[in-house]
C-alpha cells in the first residue's frame, strides 16, 4: 500500500491552536486542582495562550462523542429490537487491567446486558492471546474484548473467532525522558526502546508508524523486552531510549512530566481508527446469530455509556486500577479513548483491510496474505 508519513505536528497544532489532542485530553484529567495540573508539567502544556476555559472547550470538543438518543433499534417499549426471546447466558473475556477494555464491565454493573436478555459473566483473562483465542474459539468463552493489533496475527493463523465490532480507539503510547531531547519518531532511529512483550500491539503499531516514516523498524531500532511493570524503571535507568506501552500505565507515567509522549494511535491516520475489537466464537455467530447481534448491540451501548458518563464509568472501574489511581484521572482516560468510535459494517472492514496491509509490511503477516480476503473472512456482520 502507498505509504502516507506521519506528522510529527498533531492537527490541531497544524491549525496554529498550539494545543495537542493528547495534551489536551490527556492533561485534562488533570484539571480539577490547578495544583495538579500543574504537576503535570509545563513542558507537557501548550506553551502560549493558555488558560483553562480554552483548555477545557477544545478538551471536550477534540473527544468523540456520539450524540444521546432514544435507541434506534428499540421497540415501542423502549426495548431493543435485538433483545432476545429467552435469556442466554455467555462467557466474555476481557484483561481487568486495561480501563480501555471496561466497556464489558460497564455493561454487566449498568445492566446493559440484561436489556438485551444476556446474562453475561465476565472472565479476567491475563494469559497469551492464542490462548485467549483458543478459549473462545473451543467454547471455554463465548466472546471477548481485546487489541487488533494483538488479534489479528493469531487470527491471520486460523482461530475460529469472528469479528463482529469495533470498540474504541486510542491507548497506547510512546514516551521518552523529557530530558532526552527527543520529540519525534525519526529521533529514536539508532535507538532502544523498551516494550513488555515482542508481540505486544504497542510494537506492532510503532513499527508501523516508523515504516510509514522510511525508517525499518528491525535494523534501525532496538527492541528490548522488560517486565510490563518495569518499563518505566528501564528508561529511567538508562536501559532504553523510550519505551511503548498502554493506559493507563502509560498515561500514570506523564504525570510528572518526566516523561513526554512521542505518539500514539491516535496521531495522524490512525486517529480515526479503532483499537479494540469485539471478537465472538465463530460457531456461536453461525448457529446463533441471534444471540451475537444482541451481544453486539449491548456491547456497543456499554461502550456509548462510557461516552456520556465518564465518571460512573472510571468509579465502576477503580477497583482494577493500579492502587491510589484518582478517579479524575480515570475519568480522563474514559474521556480520552474515543469509546463512541466502534465501527462496524464496511468501515471496519476497511479498518481491517489497512491493518493486514500494514502488518504485512512490517512482516508481521506473511506476505502472501490476501488483505481483502482476510477482512472478509474475520469479520461478520451481525448487526444488519
Amino acid at each position: 500500500m502507498p505509504s502516507h508519513p506521519l506528522s510529527a505536528v498533531d492537527p490541531l497544532d497544524k491549525a496554529g491552536s498550539g494545543f495537542s489532542r493528547r495534551h489536551l485530553v490527556a492533561s485534562f484529567g488533570l484539571a480539577g486542582a490547578i495544583g495538579t495540573l500543574a504537576a503535570f508539567g509545563a513542558k507537557a502544556l501548550p506553551a502560549r495562550g493558555f488558560d483553562i476555559e480554552t483548555f477545557d472547550r477544545l478538551a471536550r470538543e477534540s473527544l468523540c462523542v456520539t450524540p444521546v438518543s432514544a435507541n434506534p433499534h428499540a421497540h415501542g417499549d423502549g426495548l431493543p429490537r435485538e433483545r432476545l426471546a429467552q435469556k442466554r447466558s455467555l462467557k466474555v473475556a476481557w484483561n481487568a487491567s486495561a480501563i480501555c477494555l471496561s466497556g464489558p464491565l460497564v455493561g454487566v454493573e449498568q445492566k446493559i446486558f440484561e436489556k438485551y436478555n444476556l446474562d453475561v459473566e465476565l472472565i479476567n483473562f491475563g494469559g497469551s492471546t492464542d490462548q485467549l483465542l483458543e478459549a473462545i474459539a473451543t467454547a471455554k468463552a463465548d466472546a471477548g474484548v481485546g487489541m487488533a493489533l494483538r488479534w489479528l496475527k493469531p487470527l491471520e493463523q486460523g482461530f475460529d473467532v469472528k469479528i463482529t465490532a469495533g470498540t474504541h480507539g486510542g491507548c497506547m503510547r510512546l514516551l521518552a525522558p523529557t530530558a532526552s531531547g527527543i520529540r519525534t519518531l525519526s529521533d529514536l532511529k539508532g535507538k532502544t526502546i523498551a516494550v513488555a512483550d515482542m508481540t505486544a500491539p504497542t510494537k506492532n503499531l510503532f513499527a508501523i508508524q516508523f515504516h510509514k516514516l522510511g525508517i525499518d523498524a528491525e535494523r534501525d531500532v532496538e527492541w528490548r523486552q522488560f517486565p510490563g511493570e518495569l518499563l518505566r524503571a528501564a528508561v529511567d535507568r538508562g536501559e532504553a531510549h523510550a519505551l511503548a506501552d498502554a493506559d493507563p500505565k502509560t498515561f500514570l507515567w506523564l504525570k510528572d512530566g518526566k516523561l513526554t509522549e512521542i505518539s500514539s494511535n491516535l496521531h495522524g491516520e490512525f486517529a480515526e481508527r479503532t483499537c479494540c475489537i469485539l471478537g465472538i466464537r465463530g460457531s456461536l455467530v453461525r448457529q446463533e446469530r441471534a444471540v451475537a447481534r444482541a451481544l453486539t448491540a449491548a456491547t456497543l451501548e456499554a461502550q456509548d455509556y462510557l461516552v456520556h458518563h465518564p465518571e460512573e464509568s472510571a468509579r465502576i472501574y477503580s477497583r482494577f486500577a493500579p492502587p491510589n489511581s484518582p478517579i479524575e484521572d480515570l475519568a480522563a482516560l474514559v474521556r480520552y479513548h474515543t469509546h463512541g468510535n466502534h465501527p462496524v459494517g464496511a468501515d471496519l472492514k476497511q479498518q481491517l483491510r489497512l491493518y493486514a496491509d500494514e502488518l504485512k509490511a512490517v512482516a508481521v503477516f506473511k506476505p502472501n496474505t490476501d488483505s481483502v480476503r482476510f477482512a472478509e473472512r474475520v469479520y461478520a456482520d451481525v448487526l444488519s
